[in-house]
């Protein structure tokens, strides 16, 4: 285990390199950060030499983007276009996002496994075909759509939930933008899961098991739904990535400072320091969820080992 695990950490390297270079080069190519911060004056062109020459905009590409690494190991991440160090804005951004992520990440699971289970063993019968056109409704109609039907209905028209997440988001107030982060991916786990249900319950070992008198609970949990989950694992620990770095639109929607806000941020007065350092720290978190993921094969099926 311990090989195998230094071994995907290896392998993680170039991925990351990669991709963070990827990055880097879209971001920093996409316009000039230096006129930018000027907004519609044209900057003094020796003041402009002088601003490109301290964020070392004034080396290639690969010179800057190894330059900017640097900093990154040792904690500097520079600053966003108010002045405001982009660590501090990591420190109040990520805590938030963070919690939605968790929302939506408990929601997706129970709510999708369990939609899943209920259909794969019902399959053809009326859950099944419910669930079917739930989730194919869920995943049809866009996040967006869903996150403002939610918010007036629930927070405007009938006054069951707040319309907008309060300062500090609290958990309280997280759920329905929870919901509306999770809607897609929890079709996406109901429906793996009903097929991988359905496909492991005309299995040999779970006709063994129920001939030899098991308790339906418990051929249900242990052996059916404990064997299904390994694709439903592998898109979760995917997903978890995909959760915090989609969560622009939802963040938008319910007024929510984290990552996706200060992503848009970024984006929109053109800062590549807190776009390409915030998207940094989603790579690493995608990287180490992939290899949770990898981790938790054994634990769902003991006859998977690693060399």
């Amino acid at each position: 285990m311990g090989r195998y695990v230094i071994r995907r950490l290896l392998q993680m390297v170039p991925v990351f390199i990669g991709t963070t270079f990827l990055i880097f080069v879209m971001v920093y190519a996409l316009g000039d950060p230096v006129a930018a911060m000027f907004g519609d004056k044209a900057p003094d062109p020796a003041t402009a030499a002088q601003i490109r020459h301290a964020m070392y905009l004034d080396h290639p590409l690969p010179a800057q983007y190894v330059h900017y690494m640097k900093q990154i190991f040792t904690g500097d991440f520079g600053t966003s276009a108010s002045g405001q160090p982009v660590t501090e804005l990591m420190g109040t951004a990520f805590p938030v996002t963070i919690r939605l992520t968790l929302v939506a990440f408990v929601i997706e699971a129970v709510a999708g496994v369990g939609l899943g289970l209920v259909a794969g063993l019902r399959r053809g019968r009326l859950a099944d075909s419910g669930v079917l056109a739930f989730t194919l409704i869920v995943v049809a109609v866009p996040t967006f759509v869903t996150g403002y039907l939610l918010q007036y209905f629930f927070g405007v028209k009938w006054h069951i939930a707040d319309p907008a997440v309060a300062e500090g988001a609290p958990i309280g107030d997280l759920i329905m933008p929870g919901l509306v982060l999770a809607g897609v991916s929890l079709a996406y786990v109901a429906r793996l899961t009903r097929t991988s249900v359905a496909e492991n319950s005309r299995a040999d070992y779970l006709r063994t098991a129920v001939a030899k008198g098991l308790p339906r609970r418990r051929v249900v949990t242990v052996h059916l739904l404990r064997n299904s989950l390994i694709p439903v694992v592998t898109f979760l620990g995917t997903d978890v990535g995909a959760l915090m770095g989609g969560a622009v639109v939802t963040e938008r929607i319910f007024n929510i400072h984290g990552v996706g806000y200060q992503l848009y941020q970024g984006i929109l007065r053109q800062n590549p320091p807190t776009v390409v350092g915030f998207v940094t720290i989603l790579v690493i978190i995608f990287l180490a969820a992939n290899l949770l993921v990898d981790l938790l094969y054994a634990v769902l099926d003991p006859r998977i080992r690693y060399a």
